[in-house]
């Protein structure tokens, strides 16, 4: 077989279900323990955690109120990718989640490539979780008056920073009060923090702490996992409706103006954090293969769980910019900080410490979800046979939940929450893209199965190309600076860095005039389409620092998958024949 060949072979959709059965009679099988009730939590729980309790800050700051609005657009982008997961789940109901999509529909490589980006949104998603965890455990003790050092509870390069930022301050005459509260404690961490030769000792323990817990959770089986993270899920929505509530007694209308203050540009810098909020659905489709009816309930869970998070992100949203100017909420815990800010100290006490159950139960789900795409690509001879290896009475792959308890944990001690944030939103959203592609690969091959969900035919010959042109309309009637402000940087002798911010725009723009073409030749489905552009124009604002990081790891992928994985592929020594059209 030629080398160009075996990169876009594909699997067969009878090959991976007979798969599945070999490994369900060989005593390998995942135990099948979950309803669409078990899934739509798995998937709020995934859901609602890190975005609405730490990033949502953040996001407003940049934003204002205006990232209410944000989190509909978000939603609705979602909304696009949640329906072709949704005919996937149905269609390839087996572990694997994007990853065995891409397999299915786009070929090896691609399959290898989102695989290996699953690899680091579900860790860096961890890492994010596990360091918004420790920042609300530190402060529910601190209300106990209890005090961990600060040098033990945050990251190296935060304390670092921060140090810098202090000492140039002080050196130029500032007083130290004014200096923000958290940055004036990332300092005195550095102070205070012990050394060996030279190197200070800063780490974030209670990080570390809280990932071993949910490992030892998810590596002892599912019916646990559920049932912890049912409870979790439970407890969370019900003070997240109070949290509503009472807050809306505390809202000044004053403080919704202006509603977008710094315009569009400020909205779409909160595109990471608020991203980040809703990658949550991809998880529940990884529980496949240990649920009773997948090719049912995980669509319905898909969906259910998107509509209820929405919701719920939207009306926190407006409460917290309600209660406080936006400005003042750019810390690691908004919803405690807005209610210890109007008085109500024991409202705070309560947000704090089922944050700690949030943060939690979403570790758990992306805990959960990570060794299952490892399991896959193991077994398709991708990785190590290793991480395929079922533990013999719990039935969790359990090589494989070590593995990523200790990839999350070790980075989770030096890691900083921005930075892992914005990484996970851009491998997500291309995660995103590339399910969004395979539907529309499989609606051109005619390959979709009868009875099975399918995303809703629009014809996007007409419709596509007009969505486009008023898309640049509306480009040039509220971004007539764009090449204003380029050829300025080019002149300044900036024009590398130039390049670089516009380069993910640029492609964007390509992109969309090669699908524009397609949708009008070819007659292209129009939910898919928007789904594949709307992701990849969020990754656009994802900033070109995290589009070299992505792309450095992808880099990496794609040397091991040529040293390792593409000669002990399952199909490349079975010599299989490639299939222009995946078998049925």
């Amino acid at each position: 077989m030629k080398i160009g060949q075996s990169l876009w072979r594909t699997k067969s959709l009878s090959g991976i279900l007979e798969e599945s059965r070999h490994e369900n009679t060989s005593g390998n099988a995942l135990k099948r323990s979950l309803s669409v009730r078990d899934l739509t939590a798995f998937g709020i729980a995934a859901i609602v955690g890190a975005g609405i309790f730490s990033t949502i800050g953040n996001a407003a700051v940049n934003g204002g109120p205006a990232i209410s609005v944000l989190f509909v657009f978000t939603a609705i982008a979602c909304g696009f990718s949640a329906l072709c997961y949704a005919e996937f789940a149905s269609m390839v109901p087996v572990a694997g989640s994007a990853y065995t999509y891409a397999y299915f529909s786009l070929g090896e490589l691609i399959a290898w490539i989102i695989g290996w980006d699953l690899l680091l949104e579900y860790a860096i998603g961890n890492i994010a979780c596990a360091i918004s965890w420790s920042d609300y455990f530190t402060e529910f003790i601190r209300g106990f008056g209890w005090k961990f050092p600060e040098y033990l509870t945050m990251d190296y390069f935060s304390a670092m920073r921060a140090h810098k930022v202090v000492s140039e301050a002080m050196a130029a005459g500032a007083d130290f009060s004014m200096i923000p509260e958290t940055t004036r404690a990332a300092h005195e961490a550095w102070i205070q923090a012990p050394g060996i030769g030279g190197v200070r000792i800063i780490a974030d323990l209670p990080a570390l702490f809280i990932v071993v817990v949910i490992t030892a959770i998810v590596f002892v089986g599912i019916r646990e996992s559920r049932t912890i993270n049912n409870l979790m899920v439970g407890l969370k929505l019900l003070v997240i409706f109070g949290v509503i509530v009472a807050g809306s007694f505390y809202v000044h209308p004053g403080n919704w103006s202006p509603f977008a203050p710094e315009g569009i540009a400020g909205v779409l810098k909160g595109v990471s954090a608020v991203f980040f909020a809703f990658i949550g659905f991809d998880a529940i489709s990884t529980t496949a293969e240990e649920c009773k009816n997948p090719s049912r309930d995980l669509p319905r869970a898909i969906f259910y769980s998107l509509a209820i998070c929405t919701v719920l992100y939207v009306l926190i949203a407006l409460v917290l910019t309600g209660m406080v100017d936006y400005g003042e909420l750019g810390v690691g815990d908004p919803l405690a900080f807005v209610f210890k800010k109007v008085g109500l100290d024991w409202m705070s006490g309560i947000v704090a410490f089922t944050a700690l159950i949030a943060m939690a139960s979403v570790l758990l789900i992306f805990q959960l979800g990570q060794p299952r795409i490892w399991m896959s690509m193991s077994r398709d001879g991708l990785l190590p046979k290793a991480f395929s290896r079922i533990h013999p009475r719990f039935k969790t792959p359990s090589f494989a939940t070590i593995v990523t308890g200790i990839v999350v944990a070790v980075p989770a001690l030096f890691m900083n929450l921005t930075e892992v944030t914005d990484l996970t939103s851009i491998g997500t959203l291309f995660a995103f893209v590339v399910v969004c592609g395979g539907v529309l690969v499989l609606q051109q091959k005619k390959t979709r199965v009868e009875g099975r969900f399918q995303v809703p035919y629009i014809n996007g010959k007409y419709l596509v190309p007009l969505l486009m042109l008023v898309t640049v309309y509306l480009n040039i009637r509220y971004n007539h600076n764009y090449w204003r402000d380029f050829l300025s940087m080019t002149e300044d002798k900036k024009w590398m860095v130039a390049f670089a911010e516009r380069l993910p725009m640029w492609l964007f723009i390509l992109t969309s005039m090669v699908i524009t073409w397609l949708s009008y030749k070819r007659k292209l489905s129009l939910i898919p389409v928007m789904g594949l552009l709307s992701c990849l124009f969020l990754m656009t604002k994802l900033g070109h620092t995290n589009w070299m990081r992505f792309l450095v790891w992808l880099g990496i992928g794609l040397l091991f998958y040529f040293t390792f994985s593409r000669k002990n592929s399952k199909l490349n020594k079975a010599g299989v024949k490639i299939h222009g059209t995946p078998e049925l």
